[in-house]
C-alpha cells in the first residue's frame, strides 16, 4: 500500500466522522455510513458495469471506472422510511403517519432507490455527503459524489437492509484528478 493510499483511507475515516456529526432534524441519526477499500470497491465497481449494460446507461459504466480505479469510497445513506414526525407534507403526505404506511408497501426493483421518502430524512443525508465531501476537500483528496455508485451499494446490501437512499464518493490522491476528465456517458 502506498503512503497515498494509506492518507486517503486515514481521510475516509475523517469523513465518516463528519457524516456522522453532521446535523440532523431534531437530533435523531438515521444515517448509515460505510468505507469499502479493495474487494468492496471491486465488488460495487463490476455490479455498477452490470446495472449499467443491463439498463443500457453509459454513465454507470464510466463511474464504475472510477470506484476501481480509487483508493478509497464512502458510502452514505440514510433509512429515509423513518419520518421526523412533524406532519410537514414535503414528502407528500398529510402525516408522518401516512408516509411510514405508504413506505411499508413492497419497492419495485426497477428503481434505484426505495421510496416514498422523509424529505426531511433526505435533507439530513444531503448535509451529511456534503460535510463528508468537505472534508476530502480539506484534506486534499479527490473526489466525487455518486448517486449511481450509492445506489448499488445500497442494492448490495452494504449500508444494511434499512437503508433507502445512498451517495458514495469515491477518493484518489494521484498526480492527475481521477474525475476530471472523464468520458461523456452515452446515455
Amino acid at each position: 500500500m502506498t503512503v497515498e493510499k494509506t492518507a486517503v483511507t486515514a481521510v475516509a475515516g475523517l469523513m465518516a466522522i463528519a457524516a456522522r456529526t453532521a446535523p440532523k432534524a431534531k437530533g435523531q441519526d438515521e444515517i448509515l455510513i460505510s468505507v469499502l477499500t479493495s474487494a468492496r470497491q471491486k465488488e460495487l465497481s463490476r455490479a455498477m458495469t452490470d446495472y449499467g449494460t443491463q439498463h443500457g446507461l453509459g454513465f454507470f459504466l464510466r463511474d464504475a471506472k472510477n470506484v476501481a480505479a480509487s483508493d478509497a469510497c464512502l458510502v452514505v445513506g440514510v433509512r429515509g422510511n423513518v419520518s421526523v414526525g412533524i406532519n410537514c407534507g414535503a414528502c407528500g403526505y398529510a402525516t408522518c403517519a401516512a408516509l411510514e404506511k405508504a413506505t411499508q408497501k413492497k419497492r419495485p426493483t426497477t428503481t434505484a432507490f426505495a421510496g416514498p421518502n422523509c424529505a426531511v430524512r433526505m435533507a439530513d443525508l444531503g448535509i451529511a455527503v456534503g460535510s463528508a465531501a468537505k472534508t476530502a476537500q480539506i484534506h486534499n483528496v479527490d473526489n466525487r459524489i455518486m448517486y449511481t455508485a450509492g445506489s448499488v451499494a445500497m442494492n448490495l446490501g452494504f449500508l444494511g437492509k434499512d437503508c433507502t437512499v445512498a451517495y458514495a464518493i469515491p477518493l484518489s490522491a494521484s498526480g492527475k484528478n481521477i474525475f476530471f476528465d472523464r468520458d461523456l456517458a452515452k446515455k
